[in-house]
């Protein structure tokens, strides 16, 4: 299984992807699959992340078993697929 932290990194990354290109259906497709990890594989029920732009990172608010938590990423970290996807002529166009 994989570890929380990595499945949350890895939604954070898509999430910024699909929010950024609403008609690229294999990001959605994707987002999907690791919201589908948090949900069945760490019984997450609700999960969501928001830029804190003062602090330039990225902050995953969820909630498990009743608690709420958080995590944060640093945004250069967690925009970096985004800008690899964004720099590639292949898949930017």
């Amino acid at each position: 299984m994989m570890k929380l932290q990595v499945a949350l990194f890895n939604w954070l990354q898509i999430h910024i992807v699909s929010e950024a290109r609403p008609d690229d259906h294999a990001a959605k497709e994707t987002l999907h699959f690791f919201a589908d990890i948090l949900r069945e594989d760490h019984k997450l029920t609700s999960f969501e992340a928001s830029l804190d732009v003062e602090q330039e990172q990225y902050v995953i608010t969820y909630r498990c078993d009743g608690e709420l938590y958080k995590q944060q990423v640093e945004r250069e970290e967690a925009e970096r697929l985004w800008t690899d996807i964004e720099c590639n002529p292949k898949y930017s166009g």
